[in-house]
């Protein structure tokens, strides 16, 4: 098992849950971006910087991605692709995207994407609080405590 962070977009309170979670759970981490990603020294947690451009990142975790594998991302598209390959997708606001929710999510995104197109001002998702923070951890714990108790876990 291996998680991966959409991480240009992941805000830094996010990062630095699943840093510790990566050493406390012992388990790979990898953050792709296509800009320069500090990161702690750990044999767990790595960068992977690719070039700029439209949708790098995501082709390249959906091109690295497992069955059981782990992507934080609130890139609904990317979560779908995640999904279709057999991985699991985390928002960082602590919700699990599903086969069972990512079409319905799919279609307010693309309703969304309209109506900006159109000129409605949609003002955007709201602020990231303490409570999306904590939402976040409590599903990354679940998830990894799941996962600690599956026979394939993996390690770097």
């Amino acid at each position: 098992m291996h998680i991966w962070v959409d991480a240009d977009a992941c805000p830094n309170v996010i990062k630095n849950i699943l840093f510790r979670a990566a050493e406390r759970a012992q388990v790979a981490l990898t953050l792709v971006a296509n800009q320069l990603i500090r990161i702690p020294p750990s044999r767990f947690v790595k960068a992977l910087q690719v070039p700029a451009g439209f949708d790098v990142a995501d082709d390249r975790i959906v091109q690295m991605v497992q069955t059981g594998d782990l992507v934080v991302t609130a890139d609904i598209p990317l979560a779908a692709a995640v999904i279709a390959k057999g991985g699991r997708a985390l928002d960082p606001r602590g919700e699990f995207y599903t086969g069972e929710n990512i079409g319905e999510k799919l279609s307010v995104r693309k309703l969304m994407d309209q109506l900006r197109a159109s000129g409605v001002d949609t003002d955007g998702p709201p602020g990231f609080s303490n409570a999306d923070r904590q939402a976040f951890a409590n599903s990354l714990g679940r998830f990894l405590a799941t996962a600690a108790q599956s026979p394939s876990r993996g390690q770097p």
